[in-house]
């Protein structure tokens, strides 16, 4: 079960940035941007077209207009979902998360969901996943599974130095999780036997249990249809 605390989410802004040195330059990149979706010709790809749009929505972030980005990244993702362009989808639930709005947990779960189930990046996957790691309480459980499914993810999608880097930088989010949740400070035994005790060196458990935490945050908000996507995925 999820802790993360949707009034915490929407509350605004929690990066303390100032922004004001870099809004010239950003909305520059605007105009230029929004320019290239306007020479689009009306019968583009619309794969292209989705791809400008999301371009805008994350300089529109950038210049914290968020309900503008998210109303973008929203349109556009059903956009992707309808081509299969998962990556893309995924990158548009990350914006709309980051617009801190209403629905942006509803977001989250749902990107999460293509994030572990199609191949996209691995690294787009753990990041989607540190999402929740970032947003969830010290003494939740739900911080160890979200670590330690993206610590999976980075050990089965990668290889050579991908592989070593990412696993290296997902052991430490699953080190840091364990010393606030429990204390284990540079002790790779009772790193162990926490992850054992958890029920998290089970593949099937973690997965299931990931995915009653991403039933949590979305509740009924589920942007897709996840049986029909199920039921076209390969047998292996």
């Amino acid at each position: 079960m999820s802790d993360i605390d949707p009034e915490k989410l929407v509350a605004g802004d929690k990066s303390g940035i100032d922004l004001s040195e870099s809004r010239p330059s950003l909305k520059a990149l605007l105009a230029d941007q929004e320019q290239r979706l306007a020479d689009l010709a009306p019968d583009c790809d619309p794969l292209v077209r989705g791809r400008a749009l999301l371009n805008i929505a994350e300089t529109r972030l950038g210049l914290q207009e968020k309900a503008e980005s998210w109303t973008i990244a929203r349109e556009v993702f059903d956009v992707f979902v309808a081509l299969e362009a998962w990556q893309d989808a995924i990158e548009a639930c990350d914006v709309m998360f980051q617009c801190e709005q209403k629905e942006s947990l509803a977001a989250l779960g749902n990107g999460i969901w293509l994030a572990v189930t199609y191949p996209v990046p691995a690294q787009l996957t753990v990041a989607m996943l540190q999402h929740v790691v970032d947003e969830t309480p010290d003494d939740s459980d739900g911080a160890a599974v979200a670590a330690m499914a993206a610590n999976y993810i980075a050990d089965v999608r990668t290889e050579g130095a991908e592989h070593e880097s990412l696993t290296f930088f997902t052991k430490q989010i699953l080190a840091g999780v364990a010393k606030r949740h429990r204390g284990i400070e540079n002790d790779p035994d009772m790193l162990k036997m926490w992850i054992e005790i958890l029920g998290l060196n089970d593949v099937n458990e973690l997965l299931s249990r990931l995915a009653d935490i991403l039933n949590t945050i979305v509740g009924d908000n589920w942007w897709i249809d996840r049986d029909a996507l199920r039921d076209k995925l390969p047998e292996n």
